[in-house]
């Protein structure tokens, strides 16, 4: 028996969020927000603890500084069930951070890279996969110490017999290349939103961004926020929608949907039942300040699952 269900190869940073109705700010004022909280963040970070809170066991890959916000990731992550003994703390970086400006309805980021950038291939021991059954790579175009040496280590992580997925989130220089195309053709699973995926496509909307881009990848689902998702392995394509839901805080929604994704697919379950549970996860974290204070269990995402048409 394996150790971990999912092997996570990431980025750890804490979020600094502040929430308002409307936040708008102007150099050379001072506005004032509803609510200040630091939590966890980092892509990776939320989809491992969603994948946690799912049933799932999780190991996690990663670099931190030795500071305060470092140990204070650790020390969650860990709370959270989440393996955390892989992850390298080295003295030479600041553990990174992330201002989240976020409304009911959106969110603005403002990232401080730090170890972000830190985690490289060569830092990743291959020991690990031995112990794994799926690895899954959030942030590709933060990850910039590790995204090139991707296509390679997916193909060696594959070789292995592991399952891979990958959820690049938005690129920064908005050019949406790199080694990009090659790391997709070593991706089992694909999770990009419907902004990301037309422009990594290079097609002018969803629908024909889903079916170019599941010409490279066997399984992909596009987020698509309140409307819920879309989903196409081979020719078979799912459609579903979220439970509807008090909004609290977005951030990390998108991670959270991941982790009920990559939870449906290692189970085996159908295409359209793994989208459904992963709507439900993604509507059921924004309840809640922070990406993963309203993370549900599988049973609470079943429950919300088994209502929604």
């Amino acid at each position: 028996m394996t150790k971990y269900d999912v092997l996570v190869l990431g980025e750890i940073n804490v979020d600094l969020i502040l929430r308002a109705d409307e936040i708008a700010p102007v150099f050379g004022q001072e506005l004032l927000v509803d609510d200040a909280a630091l939590t966890m963040g980092s892509s990776c970070v939320i989809f491992a603890c969603g994948a946690a809170r799912l049933g799932l066991r999780v190991g996690f890959v990663g670099v931190v500084g030795d500071d305060e916000f470092g140990r204070f990731m650790l020390r969650e992550m860990e709370a959270r069930g989440v393996g955390v003994e892989p992850v390298i703390v080295d003295p030479a970086v600041k553990t990174g951070i992330t201002v989240s400006l976020s409304t009911a309805t959106d969110r603005a980021l403002l990232t401080h890279l730090g170890s972000i950038a830190a985690l490289t291939p060569e830092r990743v021991e291959r020991a690990l996969f031995e112990q794994a059954r799926h690895v899954h790579v959030g942030s590709y175009f933060l990850q910039t110490g590790l995204r090139d040496g991707l296509p390679e280590l997916f193909g060696q992580v594959r070789g292995r017999g592991l399952t891979v997925s990958l959820d690049t989130g938005w690129d920064p220089d908005e050019k949406w290349n790199g080694s990009l195309r090659e790391t997709l053709a070593q991706t089992d699973v694909f999770l990009p939103n419907g902004v990301e995926a037309p422009a990594i496509a290079g097609e002018p909307d969803v629908d024909a961004a889903l079916s170019a881009l599941a010409e490279r990848t066997p399984l992909v689902a596009v987020k698509l926020g309140a409307e819920g998702a879309i989903a196409q392995r081979g020719e078979e394509i799912a459609r579903a929608t979220p439970p509807v839901v008090q909004v609290v805080d977005t951030t990390g929604a998108g991670d959270s949907f991941d982790a009920g994704f990559v939870c449906g697919y290692l189970k085996g379950w159908p295409l359209e039942r793994t989208l459904r549970l992963a709507c439900a996860c993604g509507a059921l974290a924004t309840r809640q300040p922070g990406g993963t204070n309203g993370q549900p269990t599988l049973d609470e995402a079943l429950e919300v699952l088994d209502d929604t048409p």
